[in-house]
């Protein structure tokens, strides 16, 4: 009878243990282990070979910091959990500064931090992969530091009502890219932008394709696509329509603006669409360039008004 007494307060002890390790929103895939704080979650992921953090839905106002490893962060359920508010050492809901980091399902909304860069995700170092993601109503979507080894790839995912320059460290944008060594954006949606680029990039690469930029409610924005120090590769099959509340409405795409550390040789621009809202005429060139340097625009539609290209 002893025996049984001791057996049955062990399965006991053994089920309350189970219970308080699946308790937590946030689940180790490759362990099975859950915890209710999402940096204890990244502990435990950045440690293993590669480790995936199942995130349940709701809204989760926490944040936290990858340090090293390869660490996916999956919505078990895409665009039912969101990051909102909390942003980790006055940066961003995820901070990433590991190997490699990949973010899938997930939405970040409504981050802002004092020197008005807080973004969904501050990528320090490592490789990024977003998919199938949102970002909107903060002062950045993605932000990036430099390493010209890593690669950036954003893949249908939504950027909306993002950027200002209201604040005393610059503009903030929808994307920002660093230095990094490439960046790749296809089948993406930005619209709505509330001050600085749609997307502006350092990247030596680029490919950007299969995108729309709708800036019809866009609030005091400047250029779709800034690479302010030149790219070499493609921007493609793109949808481009400016509105009327613009900073800067003297180009879609702007090149070299502020010096070709970049080589942008070779640089292709084409099968894009680019429009006006409806009720709105002006003259605006599609392409500016800062640089020299030769690259390739062709078979892109313009609207009346749209100029090919201005050399500055």
């Amino acid at each position: 009878m002893k025996h049984a007494t001791i057996l049955t307060a062990a399965v006991l002890l053994s089920s309350t243990a189970a219970a308080a390790q699946s308790s937590g929103p946030f689940t180790v895939a490759e362990t099975g282990n859950s915890h209710s704080n999402l940096q204890a979650a990244v502990y435990e992921a950045e440690a293993l070979p590669t480790g995936t953090i199942l995130i349940a839905p709701g809204v989760h106002r926490v944040c936290a910091v990858q340090q090293r490893g390869s660490v996916t962060f999956r919505a078990a359920q895409p665009g039912e959990a969101r990051f909102s508010r909390i942003a980790c050492e006055g940066k961003a809901a995820l901070v990433l500064r590991g190997q490699s980091s990949r973010i899938e399902g997930l939405v970040f909304s409504n981050i802002r931090v004092g020197d008005g860069n807080g973004a969904g995700i501050r990528l320090e170092t490592g490789d990024l992969f977003v998919s199938q993601s949102w970002f909107r109503d903060s002062q950045q979507g993605i932000l990036t530091a430099n390493d010209a080894n890593g690669d950036i790839v954003i893949d249908k995912s939504t950027f909306s009502r993002l950027g200002t320059c209201e604040n005393s460290a610059g503009c903030a944008h929808s994307i920002y890219i660093g230095d990094y060594g490439s960046l790749t954006v296809t089948r993406s949606r930005f619209e709505e932008g509330r001050g600085g680029h749609y997307v502006k990039s350092r990247a030596a690469r680029i490919d950007l394709r299969d995108s729309s930029f709708d800036d019809a409610r866009g609030q005091a924005t400047n250029y779709m696509v800034d690479l302010p120090a030149g790219a070499v590769g493609r921007i493609a099959n793109n949808w481009f329509v400016q509105g009327s509340n613009k900073e800067n409405w003297s180009a879609f795409i702007a090149v070299a603006a502020e010096g070709g550390s970049n080589a942008s040789e070779g640089l292709v621009i084409e099968n894009n669409t680019a429009r006006f809202v409806p009720g709105l005429a002006r003259n605006t060139h599609f392409v500016a360039s800062w640089t020299g340097e030769r690259f390739t625009i062709r078979n892109n539609d313009l609207a009346r008004g749209i100029a090919r290209f201005d050399q500055r």
